[in-house]
């Protein structure tokens, strides 16, 4: 299907200008632990997102007994029997003229032979129920549909067992005047549809579509091969699944549903089954949700990932949002590299970097195809592309299991509302988005490899609660952006009397409750709530990113279990409000480039638990926010590190923190673990040897040795940032481009306010424990 993008936006140079103006007024910030969002002064809108959706294909689906009725006898059913032309017929309820075969009754038909050039028809004035067996036969129609359901209560079309069936149509139709344009599918029905059997059915839908019902489809089971000249199988009120081998060749859509007038119509529900899909546009398209409880699925979309368009970032600085110099604001005295100057991607006041271009990292991003953000502030000119998602919900897509192997041109999984992964084994390559959901997206458990994308996971609100995600993008690994919205009658019902006056909105598909509060900001429903009422004296080691005097958005990041690799061109964790983290593993390599960061936040990073390890180049570095309860330390390292160089950490007892070989080139490393104590002493080490056996780089047992000795320090906050002469000071002040407070620096740099041991050259013995 097609859809229009905006491009040749003016959106920077307005925010820019915006910025500018608003530098000095930014407002007091509000954050919590809890899985809500919070915006700025003036609205706040809090979502709170449950940890589970309860939507199955059962809560959906009821299959009948027509349905699952696959018998039939000679004495209780009609015979057709199609030969070329024309056909025979034992029974009552068919008649047959000019080549084509009329059922005007309920009742059971049993077909084989083969029909060269005509058509089967049911036309049903009692709206009964018709049962056609297909009994190995061939049916084709030149210039209309091979079988057409124009009246009927329920058509059932049984592929008998040990039977091959082959339907196809002509490559163009003839119509009974220029106002119809039905049926336009190799098998169309007006009426519900539904197929079972363990047969073999063949559908070639030369001139449109394969198979479509105007009301609901299903499928109960049987092998079904359809090759399209545009969707392969579409149902308008549902499309559901229960079992089946299912492979479609289609130039449109694989699968869809599309009824967009009533919401409790309109999706797919798939319970099992094996699907084979190469599709020019959608692999799997629902109008309102999406729903998958198991079942194998190999779905390439648009020719695949490496068919996508090229993406063009069009804001400065590499996208012009998140991060800061060396986590927020440069040192009291920045120092210089051991070469005298500045990094050459460091962004400069006008923009450009030390060798007065732009950073390396601002040729990189372009909006999501599907993306209207903004358009009313922007210059456009319009241009058609095809949407080529593999799973994509109008509404809510959910799935509770399967396996899924996807190469899509565009996203791989999609909802313009919420996505939810409740378990599933998950190969991804995208051109786009590997998941994406316009307002919620959460993941509680599965294992998804996300082996390449232009950014890996994208949602307003992302939560992961548990399994296990490794992603690979050429832009953000985990893009926390966009705004979580009420609908408009909450806005109508709003008003701004105090601050307690609430509107809710809960959307019960989904389980996702907005709340809305116009005046100051506050919020509801959370725990662990923490406010900075001065939002120029935020905590030191993290701030918010974006344009000078930008507000951090309503876009939050949850982590509260499970375990999450990056690997990132550009930001590795990047939230365009604040990052949660009370358990899980997490680690990010990446970026390279000085115009993004491995951490990248606009308003808070606290962290509570977990374990945390994030390696990338300095330019742009943040670590976590002194909000945060367990503590953490930053080191930026003299100069670039190879990918691969183990970096160390141990406390004075010897016992391990860290050992781990990042991925990429880095600069700065994070690392926060329940070991780190905040008045401890620890020793940072480069390169050396570990005899333990790494996962995603992190070593969690065996011994290191063999190592530089970096640093020895004394931590002395909860939030330590460090180089190679000592813990590191910083003044709370504005940030560079790209915004943000807080400590950190160039990497590396010399003369700051100082305390530890310079490092030197040693070989250590250090026994190294589990990571926590």
């Amino acid at each position: 299907m097609k859809k229009k993008i905006i491009t040749g936006s003016k959106l920077w140079s307005v925010a820019m200008i915006t910025a500018m103006v608003t530098a000095c007024s930014a407002p007091a910030a509000t954050s919590s632990t809890a899985n809500a969002a919070v915006s700025t002064t003036g609205t706040t809108k809090t979502v709170s997102v449950s940890e589970q959706t309860s939507v199955k294909y059962a809560d959906l689906v009821t299959l009948d007994a027509d349905d699952t009725n696959v018998n039939w006898s000679a004495t209780d059913s009609t015979t057709i029997k199609l030969n070329g032309t024309t056909a025979s017929i034992t029974g009552s309820g068919a008649k047959v003229a000019n080549g084509s075969v009329t059922i005007s009754a309920a009742g059971t038909y049993v077909l084989s032979g083969k029909l060269t050039d005509g058509q089967i028809v049911v036309n049903v004035a009692d709206k009964g129920t018709v049962h056609l067996v297909l009994n190995g036969a061939t049916i084709n129609d030149n210039d209309s549909a091979a079988i057409y359901i124009q009246k009927a209560g329920k058509a059932i079309i049984t592929l008998e067992e040990g039977t091959e069936n082959a339907v196809s149509d002509g490559k163009t139709y003839v119509y009974a005047d220029d106002t119809t344009d039905e049926p336009d599918a190799a098998i169309f029905s007006k009426a519900d549809l539904t197929f079972n059997g363990t047969g073999k059915l063949t559908v070639t839908g030369n001139y449109n579509e394969g198979i479509t019902s105007k009301d609901d489809l299903k499928i109960v089971s049987g092998t079904i091969n359809v090759k399209s000249a545009d969707d392969g199988i579409k149902g308008k009120d549902m499309v559901a699944i229960q079992a089946g081998t299912i492979t479609i060749d289609s130039e449109g859509d694989g699968i869809k549903s599309t009824n967009d007038t009533d919401t409790t119509k309109g999706f797919v529900a798939i319970a099992g089954g094996t699907f084979n899909i190469q599709s020019g546009s959608d692999g799997i398209q629902a109008e309102t949700a999406l729903v998958t409880d198991g079942g194998t699925f190999n779905i390439v979309t648009g020719g695949g990932s490496a068919n996508a368009p090229e993406k063009v970032e069009e804001g400065p600085f590499g996208g012009g949002g998140g991060g800061g110099w060396g986590g927020g604001t440069p040192p009291t005295d920045m120092g210089t590299p051991p070469d005298g100057e500045p990094p050459a991607d460091m962004p400069s006041n006008n923009g450009t970097n030390a060798t007065g271009t732009a950073p390396s990292g601002s040729t990189n991003a372009q909006a999501p195809a599907d993306s209207n953000a903004d358009a009313d502030t922007s210059t456009t000119t319009e241009e058609e592309t095809t949407s080529a998602k593999a799973l994509k919900a109008g509404v809510d897509l959910t799935i509770n299991g399967g396996t899924y192997t996807i190469d899509s041109m565009d996203d791989s999984l999609h909802s313009n509302n919420n996505v939810t992964v409740n378990d599933g084994k998950f190969s991804i390559e995208s051109g786009d988005d590997g998941i994406h959901a316009d307002q919620a997206l959460t993941i509680n458990g599965g294992t998804i490899v996300i082996a390449k994308s232009y950014e890996g996971l994208e949602g307003a609100i992302i939560t992961l609660n548990d399994g296990n995600v490794d992603v690979t993008a050429s832009d953000d690994g985990v893009n926390a952006s966009g705004e979580i919205t009420a609908t408009d009658e909450d806005a109508d019902a709003t008003t701004s009397t105090d601050d307690s006056t609430q509107a809710e909105d809960t959307t019960a598909a989904s389980n996702n409750s907005v709340t809305e509060t116009k005046g100051t900001t506050s919020t509801t429903d959370q725990s662990n709530q923490s406010t900075n009422a001065d939002s120029n004296g935020r905590p030191q080691g993290g701030a918010p990113g974006g344009m000078m005097g930008e507000s951090a958005s309503n876009s939050e990041l949850h982590i509260n279990g499970g375990s999450l690799t990056v690997n990132a061109g550009g930001d590795g964790l990047d939230s365009n409000g604040s990052i949660y983290m009370t358990d899980g593993t997490v680690i990010v390599n990446g970026p390279t480039d000085n115009g993004n960061g491995a951490l990248d936040y606009d308003g808070d990073f606290e962290l509570s638990g977990g374990y945390l390890v994030a390696a990338g180049s300095s330019g742009m570095a943040q670590a976590t926010s002194e909000a945060s309860t367990q503590n953490t330390i930053a080191m930026t390292f003299p100069e670039t590190q190879k990918a691969g160089t183990l970096v160390h950490v141990e406390d004075s007892e010897g016992n391990n923190i860290l050992t781990f070989a990042p991925a990429k080139d880095y600069q700065t490393v994070v690392v926060s673990s329940a070991d780190l104590k905040k008045d401890g002493s620890y020793v940072i080490y480069s390169g050396g040897s570990s005899t333990g056996k790494a996962v995603d780089g992190l070593y969690t047992d065996g011994t290191y040795s063999g190592g530089t000795k970096v640093v020895a320090f004394q931590s002395t906050s909860n939030v330590t940032w460090v180089n190679e002469s000592g813990v590191t000071t910083a003044n709370s002040g504005m940030g560079g481009p790209g915004g943000g407070r807080g400590q950190g620096g160039f990497g590396g740099g010399r003369n700051r306010t100082e305390s530890g041991t310079s490092g030197a050259t040693t070989n250590t013995t250090g026994t190294t424990d589990s990571a926590k």
